[in-house]
């Protein structure tokens, strides 16, 4: 606890019971649940349990009321508890091509194959307010089909048997994924390492950056070669058993960007790919990391580095908002002594400017 005055500590504990008293509102109020916060608030769960790295709603729900819906304060919340758990092992790679889907969408065909499937989405709303949530009035039930099993075909798999889109994914054979929350951070990193961080990152951030691949600022004309939504199942290996186990299923978004590339001296002009997956329904934020990670494919592809997105230390050491968040708000720390010693810096360097003009100036009346 950082104590700067005598007294500190009482003036603290009434800080915290302000918070409390603030949180809670007007008593007369029926306090909100957490349930309501997973099943209503639902994309704000989604972006807290994708920028912590825990996959668990009841937890990201607890940390959106706690923090009176602050999403860093709520995303920092459940990375602090997120380092307090123990680590069994590592999952098998999660084979999203089983993903059972709820929304999928292409830009690229307009008759995909398996066919588009919108899904629960803002994209076709009017964006008018709706006076109509300011009381609980009864909601229609949503059309209903089978649900689809197996596997749905991707779109670059369409492109891929006549070379246009380059492999997928390919690392050597002896390539060990990394972990970002075990290993400190190295420069330059592998692209799994960077999409680690990208998946961490902070949406508006990414969004940002996105955004500024698409004004010119690297550009590199993306095209949505698929959104998907759905609950893809997640495996562990069981040593004793000798064979994996379903953990139960997660809800992921994934996006696959097909970009332009002109060719290079050892590869022909074809299509490459960005690559975007996080946790639960976060399509804004798998495409924002898709265009940046295409972006940060650069040097990987000839391209020359021009823009911020396609520096990998600028955004990679600049994507974490908890990281972040720490070294803006250490600001709010007292400064006194630093400040006094600045102080006393700009009084003298006054005092010597001072002397100087007036120096200059009776020279200037002494030459007259």
């Amino acid at each position: 606890m950082y104590v700067a005055v005598k007294g500190g500590e009482a003036a603290i504990a009434n800080a915290h019971r302000l918070l409390a008293d603030r949180r809670r509102g007007d008593r007369s109020v029926p306090a909100i649940g957490i349930e309501q916060i997973i099943e209503q608030l639902a994309l704000a769960v989604d972006r807290v349990m994708a920028e912590a790295s825990l996959y668990d709603r009841t937890l990201a729900a607890l940390a959106v009321r706690q923090s009176r819906g602050d999403m860093i304060e709520a995303i920092f919340l459940l990375r602090a508890y997120r380092t307090t758990l123990p680590r069994f092992g590592y999952s098998r790679p999660l084979d999203t091509a089983n993903m059972q889907i709820e929304r999928r969408i292409s830009a690229t065909y307009k008759d995909l194959p398996g066919g588009q499937l919108l899904g629960p989405t803002f994209d076709y709303t009017h964006r008018l307010l709706d006076p109509s949530l300011l009381s609980d009035e009864a909601v229609e039930e949503p059309a209903q089909r089978e649900a689809e099993t197996g596997r749905v075909m991707r779109v670059s798999e369409i492109l891929g048997p006549e070379g246009l889109i380059e492999n997928d994914g390919e690392l050597p054979e002896d390539h060990e994924t990394g972990d970002l929350t075990r290993e400190p951070m190295e420069f330059p990193m592998t692209r799994d390492l960077r999409l680690q961080a990208l998946a961490r990152g902070d949406e508006g951030f990414l969004l940002a950056l996105g955004y500024s691949t698409q004004r010119g600022y690297g550009r590199n004309h993306p095209f949505t070669g698929e959104i998907r939504i759905g609950e893809v199942e997640v495996e562990f290996d069981v040593a004793e058993l000798g064979f994996a186990v379903s953990l139960g299923p997660i809800q992921l978004t994934e996006c696959q960007m097909v970009n332009q590339f002109k060719g290079s001296a050892k590869a022909p002009p074809q299509f490459t790919r960005g690559y975007g997956l996080v946790f639960g329904q976060s399509e804004r934020k798998a495409m924002a990391m898709s265009l940046v990670d295409r972006a940060l494919r650069a040097e990987e592809l000839g391209e020359d580095i021009t823009a911020p997105a396609q520096d990998e230390e600028f955004v990679i050491s600049h994507s974490d908002n908890v990281q972040a968040t720490g070294f803006v708000e250490h600001l709010k720390l007292p400064h006194y002594v630093d400040f006094q010693a600045e102080l006393d810096l700009v009084r003298r360097m006054r005092r010597e400017f001072e002397a100087a003009r007036n120096s200059g100036e009776t020279q200037k009346e002494a030459a007259e």
